[in-house]
């Protein structure tokens, strides 16, 4: 067959295939034009346009085409690559075309979905594919290769999301290790008092999880542990733990509890925000698993001082252990869930409101503490003065919708608000003031709205407005002792000064402290709000950019216990998943070190985001392990020696693809 400039045999056979997306492309790009236009380029034997190409009929347009006219290459002009080229690669070899030799334009977010002037959007929909069309024939076909998958998972986080993802995963049959840093698995769920809005017990629900965690057969839990290292690639991670030092003989350890009785030193608690106090050899909370004390090195009389060790005297079972270390455990696993989720905001941070400042301004942990029968005032909500409130204000969005420091919502506030003025008319008395200072009402879940009509039937007030500040009382008033919220209620346009007993902060829920440092370690992105960054906020809620590793509950946004539940469920599929095939497919589209060239200067070594090269001490040059690569071009475009070639995006193929944009 001749070329479309009849001058002899074409060397390559292009098909080109433009998508009307629907109106999403065809809205404004002239797509028959377009495919018009790609029948005037070199080695395009065939050119069509139809309605939806990515539907079955329309891959099976492709299938049947490179059959029946022995299409070498393709092009499909569509949506983001993102979205579908695996479905174009996949059609392509299902008709026994290299999926290396199927390129991609992109249409419709780079064209169609930012202009309203139909003819540039259609010259530039033509440049794309003439690109497109240059590049294709400089590629070359790749082979994917299988590596093989440890039939193992680890669970970072021992929250509701880390516990439920966990179970999934060892219920499937795979051994799971799971790593907390803190002495107990719990997390923030194990500090409520009440979950809405079925006001379930938080304990009640969620301490049974914990007991099975600890008892499967294919759980290993390594609680007061810390991941310090990672390396490997998907199916193949290799992860160093550093299990700290609890001072106590875990194999010894019955729980029985006397070393903390007799400890003679008491510190604030953590788990109980400050309000109570803990002992220097301790568990958390008294349902804690692994029911193990740990001893608070920094607050040991023996440590600090020389002397005491009452807690190994009182110890029967001899398990206190001055002389314990930490120590290090390297694990192989296939697949990471990361469950590492939120911190609380410090609401110290906005000084409007006084707290930390002023007595009887508490957080909202604070308060789920005060309210717990467990917690330091036996589930009796107090003021400093040791007495019950009259007026409670609650204020939302501290810290959330607020361009000075959060702008997202948090989700949970407006609800858990709502279960807050609950809880005060139930414990302290229905004829308690309650206000809800809030900016816009989010009830958004199964039940949620439900729940808001019965709060405000039981009388509590609600404030549409933002406070401006919280103030205490001056002495020369009568009431003092009160605090003052000064706000303005927006649907009444009306400036209000409300004298309260108590101020509760809802704040937002915010990435942990440690999230940047984790989010290196694990060669995965974060989102502009600092938040796990997942792979497409619709399509792959749960993967994370690096393969294999996966994301589950607050850690990627906030969320309410339901949804972190379903998250950490979907994650552990995808887990178990890639660990079921035994084998995997890498990406071919990888970078390659031209031994001869390379100069052994290292400079890739440094660069590589994913550390997927090493050096040769031997031969003095780098190497890249095709498994880790992600093939971003990173070190390719760095290498002084260009000894570096990206596989698919070689010097050829990106010159080609701007040739034919200024064509």
């Amino acid at each position: 067959m001749e070329d479309n400039n009849g001058k002899g045999k074409t060397r390559e056979r292009i098909g080109v295939y433009v998508c009307h997306c629907g109106s999403n492309i065809a809205g404004v790009v002239d797509c028959p034009a377009v495919a018009e236009y790609a029948r005037s380029l070199p080695d395009v034997v065939l050119a069509r346009d139809y309605k939806y190409m990515c539907s079955d009929p329309g891959q099976t347009l492709i299938k049947d085409d490179i059959k029946e006219h022995g299409l070498t290459r393709v092009v499909v002009a569509s949506c983001s690559p993102r979205m579908h080229e695996p479905t174009f690669r996949r059609a392509c070899e299902q008709a026994g075309l290299n999926a290396y030799l199927f390129e991609m334009a992109n249409i419709r977010e780079h064209c169609s979905w930012v202009t309203d002037d139909k003819a540039k959007a259609t010259e530039k929909a033509k440049a794309l594919v003439s690109a497109a069309v240059r590049r294709v024939v400089w590629q070359q076909p790749l082979q994917t290769r299988e590596v093989p998958v440890t039939p193992a998972a680890m669970v970072i986080g021992g929250g509701v999301a880390g516990i439920q993802a966990a179970l999934e995963i060892a219920d499937a049959g795979f051994k799971v290790y799971m790593v907390e840093r803190d002495p107990s698995i719990g997390g923030h769920m194990a500090q409520l008092d009440k979950t809405f809005p079925t006001l379930d017990c938080s304990a009640c629900i969620l301490t049974p999880k914990m007991v099975s965690v600890s008892q499967h057969p294919n759980i290993e839990l390594l609680a007061y542990s810390e991941v310090v290292d990672v390396q490997g690639y998907v199916g193949n991670f290799k992860v160093k733990v550093k299990k700290k030092a609890r001072y106590v003989d875990e194999e010894k350890c019955r729980g029985c509890g006397i070393c903390e009785e007799k400890c003679p030193g008491r510190v604030p608690s953590e788990f109980e925000e400050g309000l109570g106090k803990r002992k220097a050899i301790y568990r958390p909370f008294p349902q804690a698993v692994p029911n193990i004390p740990v001893l608070d090195r920094d607050n040991c009389l023996y440590f600090q001082r020389g002397r005491c060790r009452v807690c190994e005297r009182f110890c029967d079972s001899n398990a206190i252990d001055y002389e314990q270390e930490d120590r290090f455990v390297d694990l192989d696993v296939g697949a990471i869930v990361l469950a590492t989720g939120y911190d609380l905001f410090d609401a110290s941070a906005d000084m409007r409101y006084g707290y930390r400042r002023l007595d009887n301004v508490i957080s909202a942990l604070e308060f789920e503490r005060m309210c717990n029968a467990s917690g330091p005032t036996a589930g009796r909500i107090l003021m400093a003065n040791g007495k019950e409130p009259k007026s409670v204000a609650i204020i939302h969005c501290v810290g959330s919708r607020d361009t000075n420091y959060h702008q997202y919502c948090s989700r949970v506030c407006c609800m858990y608000s709502m279960k807050f003025a609950h809880l005060v008319k139930d414990r302290v008395g229905h004829d308690t003031k309650v206000f809800e200072f809030y900016t816009d009402l989010r009830a958004f879940g199964k039940g949620y709205e439900e729940f808001y009509n019965r709060v405000q039937e039981e009388g509590v007030t609600f404030v549409r407005g933002r406070p401006a500040e919280v103030t205490d009382v001056p002495e020369t008033i009568d009431e003092v002792g009160k605090l003052i919220v000064q706000a303005e209620n927006t649907l009444v346009s009306r400036q209000v000064r409300i004298p309260v007993d108590m101020v509760v902060l809802s704040g937002g829920l915010e990435p942990r402290s440690d999230t940047a440092e984790v989010a290196r370690m694990f060669n995965i992105s974060r989102s502009q709000d600092g938040f796990f960054l997942e792979r497409h906020p619709k399509l792959d809620p749960v993967a994370s950019m690096t393969d294999g590793v996966f994301v589950a509950g607050c850690c990627q946004g906030p969320k309410d216990i339901p949804d972190t539940v379903a998250q950490a469920a979907a994650a552990a599929v995808r887990a178990v998943g890639l660990m079921n095939k035994g084998k995997i497919q890498v990406e071919a589209a990888t970078s390659m070190v031209q031994a001869e060239l390379c100069s052994g200067c290292r400079v890739c070594n440094k660069l590589c985001p994913y550390s997927a090269i090493t050096f040769d001490e031997e031969k003095k040059v780098s190497v890249i392990n095709d498994a880790v690569c992600k093939g971003c071009g990173v070190v390719a475009a760095a290498c002084p020696s260009d000894a570096i070639v990206s596989r698919h995006f070689t010097d050829a193929q990106i010159l080609a693809e701007i040739e034919g944009v200024l064509v």
